[in-house]
């Protein structure tokens, strides 16, 4: 089934693209969010270009922790594992080719801290996170890292599980990055494909993947600091993805991608990796994994 998945990926993408170009030349208004190339104007002034990361995610297809051909969190587990939360995130490897260039774990001490207390007894928490996950004891962060090139088929990912048969109002995570901008070229790497959620959902006959990129379409920053970025994708923002996803669309599984690396393609930076923290599922926040 997974391979049938792939090639069905492979085969729609010509279809995808050629309407890309379609829609570049027409003179359709710009409000018209079928009138344009998925989010050309965010990564890059040429078709293929703006085209480029969506080739990618719909080549690789599918991926969750369970997939053959990728290596889910194997640490020991510690004590409170998240198997009893109604939501949890499991990291995982995709890299068929063993090119040990890409991983994702959940690290103790790298996320967003919410409650924190200082050496001197003091409190800390950032003001990017107000909120977060109230079971992570340990301020963990989810990091995800692809070194090298952005065309070696290898991917960070993590599974979001729990959510099968729920609709989407909000999407989100905390991400590492200095600024009030997504644009902005420090701290996490933040392009239009990468980290990114890829949401299947059915519509009660037909099965349709989902791409909702760091930047494309922009999540609205409902927070910030010197270190850190709260984005959220609402209503508005889960209709602007590619496709569309609407509030009656059943989700079936949402896991997070990243597999853009240390080149130029995707944009705004060259970093290969991000730091996430409290993915946003519907407003429960999750800020921890196995182990955590």
């Amino acid at each position: 089934m997974q391979t049938l998945r792939r090639a069905a990926a492979v085969l729609v993408y010509p279809a995808i693209l050629c309407f890309a170009v379609a829609c570049e030349r027409s003179n359709a208004p710009p409000t018209s969010p079928s009138a344009r190339a998925p989010r050309a104007d965010l990564i890059g002034s040429t078709t293929s270009d703006a085209t480029e990361w969506l080739a990618r995610a719909l080549s690789i297809g599918i991926i969750l922790s369970d997939d053959p051909t990728a290596t889910p969190w194997t640490d020991e587990l510690e004590t409170d594992p998240p198997d009893n939360d109604p939501i949890h995130v499991d990291p995982f490897q995709f890299d068929p080719s063993h090119t040990d260039l890409v991983r994702a774990r959940w690290l103790r001490g790298t996320g967003c801290p919410t409650g924190a207390t200082l050496s001197d007894g003091s409190p800390e928490t950032d003001g990017a996170c107000p909120t977060g996950d109230p079971k992570d004891k340990k301020n963990a962060g989810l990091l995800l890292v692809k070194t090298g090139p952005t065309s070696n088929v290898a991917a960070a990912g993590a599974e979001v599980k729990g959510v099968k048969g729920i609709t989407l109002t909000e999407l989100g995570y905390d991400i590492r990055k200095a600024g009030a901008t997504t644009g902005s070229p420090l701290g996490s790497h933040c392009g239009a494909g990468a980290p990114r959620f890829n949401v299947v959902t059915t519509d009660g006959t037909t099965q349709t993947t989902h791409f909702l990129g760091c930047n494309s379409p922009p999540g609205m920053v409902a927070s910030f600091s010197t270190g850190w970025e709260r984005l959220r994708w609402g209503p508005a923002e889960l209709l602007a993805a590619f496709p569309p996803i609407l509030p009656t669309d059943v989700v079936q599984s949402i896991a997070i991608i990243f597999d853009e690396g240390q080149d130029p393609s995707g944009g705004p930076d060259s970093f290969g990796l991000a730091v996430l923290d409290n993915i946003d599922i519907n407003g429960t926040l999750v800020g921890r994994g196995p182990g955590n």
